[in-house]
């Protein structure tokens, strides 16, 4: 499963009471759920810098529960815009998933950057690495899927196109959202 958490900002109303989230309404986040409950995503570690550099690398991919992926900005998953595809894996396409990740898990194989790899295109790599989508470079990757909405309207035709399940929630009225 991927699961998305949407990009937001405090609506009108409720900006002195709801708190700003990193990247505001292009923000967001990406994990993909590997076991029930436990979910792989790419982080910032260290330095934030603008350009993506070969060493050191500023940037992990962290295995947490499901309750701490939906809570990363402060909220919780009932008040919060997701949206999670299903995909179903066949034996061979599960193994190569859990071995990229295995060896992700251990060393990072690049750094975290503004334009550079963040968690839409290390959401992405997993998937063409395993199979699941076609593989492309890195750096392809990382201009294509910049943000959180390139890969989810991605993600969103490979599942009516393949029959994938989707499951949505619509968020809290006090926070704009990122749109689907």
């Amino acid at each position: 499963m991927v699961h998305f958490l949407y990009g937001s900002k405090p609506s009108g109303e409720f900006r002195n009471e709801e708190e700003k989230w990193f990247g505001g309404k292009l923000g967001g986040h990406v994990g993909i759920e590997l076991n029930p409950g436990q979910v792989a995503d790419f982080i910032p570690s260290g330095d934030f810098h603008i350009f993506g550099r070969k060493s050191p690398k500023h940037g992990r991919f962290v295995l947490r529960s499901a309750d701490s992926f939906w809570s990363m900005f402060g909220a919780d998953k009932d008040s919060a815009r997701t949206l999670t595809v299903v995909i179903p894996l066949e034996q061979k396409t599960r193994l190569q998933l859990d071995s990229v990740v295995a060896e992700y898990l251990q060393t990072s194989p690049y750094d975290y950057a503004f334009f550079g790899m963040r968690c839409a295109a290390a959401a992405y790599d997993l998937l063409g690495k395993s199979g699941v989508l076609e593989e492309r470079t890195i750096h392809g990757t990382c201009w294509r899927y910049f943000y959180p909405r390139k890969l989810r309207r991605k993600l969103i035709k490979e599942a009516e196109e393949r029959g994938w399940r989707i499951v949505r929630s619509e968020g809290t009225h006090r926070r704009i959202w990122d749109h689907h």
